[in-house]
């Protein structure tokens, strides 16, 4: 059934969902998919965030080093045509001269992402974080699991609602209300 009515800001589409659409992301009995998704992608991040955070090439005394030298890597493919053209100006004239910040950014990144899924706090949020930082690992030219992430975190994100069912989600997001609420006077 479609239904058109006119809303706030123009014409509303209601398109009823259909049911393993509705089961999948509306309902708390397909919480423990996601769970078992967002634990194995969160460990996943966790761990390299870990081993980046603690890694004096990523966040001590040489911080920018280890960065440093992957973007020499990608840069050399971009020569090749691996990189996009646009990403490799990018990666030069605003990651490479900038390699301590985006270094922190990276590694402190992955562990914030890594923690935020195991605990089920704030799924949609750090799921999307992870899924960009997938996206620039391939834009990079890195393959290796940022494929396999890249889906399932866009899974998580449309799951949202649930996702963080079996964590703290459950009780954080009814706290915190979603932006597009209407908050009631009393």
């Amino acid at each position: 059934m479609v239904e058109v009515r006119k809303g706030t800001r123009g014409k509303e589409i209601i398109i009823e969902e259909n049911p393993l659409s509705r089961w999948l992301f509306s309902n708390t009995n397909s919480a423990w998919i996601w769970l078992i998704l967002r634990l194995y992608i969160g460990y996943t991040w966790l761990t390299a965030g870990f081993g980046k955070v603690t890694s004096d090439a990523w966040t001590g005394e040489n911080a920018g080093t280890a960065l440093g030298g992957y973007m020499s890597g990608v840069m050399e493919t971009a020569a090749d045509g691996v990189v996009a053209g646009w990403y490799a100006t990018f990666l030069e004239s605003v990651v490479i001269p900038n390699a301590v910040v985006f270094s922190y950014m990276v590694a402190w990144g992955e562990l914030l992402i890594g923690f935020g899924l195991i605990v089920g706090l704030l799924t949609g949020i750090a799921a999307f974080f992870g899924a960009l930082m997938n996206m620039s690992f391939l834009l990079a030219g890195t393959v290796s699991s940022n494929p396999v992430m890249l889906v399932i975190a866009m899974l998580l994100v449309l799951g949202w609602k649930v996702a963080g069912w079996y964590g703290m989600d459950r009780w954080a997001l009814p706290k915190l209300g979603t932006p597009w609420q209407v908050k009631r006077k009393g």
